[in-house]
């Protein structure tokens, strides 16, 4: 019965104060408006959970910061886009992230919006596949 507590109390530890920030895999469309063309690329990002706390009473002076699970470190790849050649506008390169943490957003490299066009969005009507 005791090693049944400590499991549960383990567990509830875990649950409360460990966070589920982690590597994701993700499919995300990249087009060029000049090559009107779009591919699919798989990358990684962060996803997940982060503690947080929203207080009953706020305290104006003092600011509640929320965290989110965002990338620490990121690489760059890049992808040629067909149908425009040997043109420098047929290379996109993309951020792939190698670490994630849980931080406040940073909006100076991060869209922080509640609701974007979303990684499979795509302007022109065909598409292309590249894995």
């Amino acid at each position: 019965m005791k090693t049944l507590n400590c499991y549960v109390l383990l567990l509830c530890w875990k649950a409360i104060c460990c966070n589920s920030c982690q590597l994701t895999n993700i499919t995300i469309a990249v087009e060029r408006e000049e090559c009107e063309f779009c591919i699919t690329v798989n990358a990684t990002w962060c996803s997940g959970y982060c503690f947080t706390r929203d207080p009953v009473y706020k305290y104006p002076p003092v600011s509640t910061a929320q965290q989110t699970c965002t990338f620490k470190e990121v690489v760059y790849e890049t992808v040629k886009i067909p149908g425009c050649g040997d043109h420098p506008e047929a290379f996109y390169s993309y951020p792939v992230a190698t670490e994630c943490h849980c931080d406040s957003c940073d909006t100076d490299t991060t869209d922080c919006t509640v609701r974007g066009l979303g990684p499979s969005y795509c302007s022109f009507s065909h598409n292309g596949s590249n894995q």
